[in-house]
């Protein structure tokens, strides 16, 4: 089946699963599309893994899904499928191998920034994997010191926690990720870049959040400046630039990943500022929970 459908803005591809040839069936409609198909729910059972603009290797990385994230696969083609994460709509290609279509439901989260899967409650056992701060977990057993989670490996206990039991600041999670490389489309404690320390750390907190910082400037918070001039900073206000984010972690140094350090610092506000291009300032100021 196919739909036309007449005046109808354009909607952002990023969030919204639809091709020429494909869309979700739930966008019938509201774009023109040759098939619609229903997705099928799959979770990441890799450590972590890169999303997509391309089925391509080559392809440039546009996000990534952590371990026991849902993935909506639309399309499975050569080793790759196309498909949408649960967690920030976001679209894109990823391999396949990666996948499992049998979900287990997340009972805890990863605390750490990093930890290890060991295929027995032994940590002098050989790690099978490796996955990152903000991974939703299945936990269905404890031994010892360590979780079993569903579908295979041991992480150690302490460095998980039920769902919804700790929600931390989100300036202190990202002071804990200070030094991590910038990684462009990063989401873990390997390499991250301005948006993904954003969502991590307000995800740590308990607070959804969409994956790009244009995307983060339309939806998180209460605007508070429109360019920052003369405003009173406030720690965990958000700061926008164009094509650029971070959070303050006192009245005047933000935190942010960012490519001129090829890491996450804490620096002055006011550093960041001269090296701004023109046009390329504070363009808002958004608070949380204001």
């Amino acid at each position: 089946m196919s739909s036309k459908p007449k005046n109808t803005p354009a909607l952002d591809p990023r969030v919204n699963p639809y091709r020429s040839d494909l869309a979700s069936a739930h966008l019938y409609g509201k774009v023109t599309a040759e098939r619609y198909v229903d997705g099928v729910p799959c979770q990441v059972r890799a450590g972590y893994v890169t999303l997509k603009e391309e089925p391509s290797f080559t392809a440039r990385q546009s996000s990534q899904l952590l371990f026991g994230e849902v993935f909506t696969v639309f399309e499975e083609k050569d080793g790759w499928v196309w498909g949408q994460n649960a967690t920030d709509g976001y679209v894109g290609y990823l391999q396949l191998e990666a996948l499992d279509d049998e979900l287990a439901e997340p009972t805890h989260k990863l605390t750490a920034l990093r930890s290890f899967f060991h295929p027995e409650p032994d940590l002098k056992t050989p790690p099978l994997d490796m996955i990152s701060l903000g991974a939703p977990l299945c936990v269905v057993e404890i031994d010892g010191g360590f979780a079993g989670v569903a579908g295979g490996g041991w992480v150690p206990l302490v460095h998980v926690a039920e769902i919804g039991a700790v929600k931390a600041d989100p300036v202190d999670t990202a002071l804990r990720l200070l030094g991590t490389p910038y990684l462009w489309g990063g989401r873990t404690s390997v390499g991250i870049d301005c948006s993904g320390l954003i969502q991590l750390a307000l995800d740590a907190a308990g607070l959804a959040c969409p994956r790009d910082s244009d995307q983060q400037q339309a939806a998180l918070g209460t605007l508070v400046s429109a360019d920052g001039a003369g405003h009173a900073y406030q720690r965990g206000d958000l700061v926008f630039f164009p094509g650029h984010v971070g959070i303050m972690a006192d009245e005047t140094h933000l935190v942010h990943a960012n490519a001129h350090h090829m890491a996450t610092v804490r620096e002055p506000l006011a550093d960041v500022l001269a090296r701004a291009a023109a046009g390329k300032g504070v363009s808002a100021v958004k608070r949380l929970g204001a």
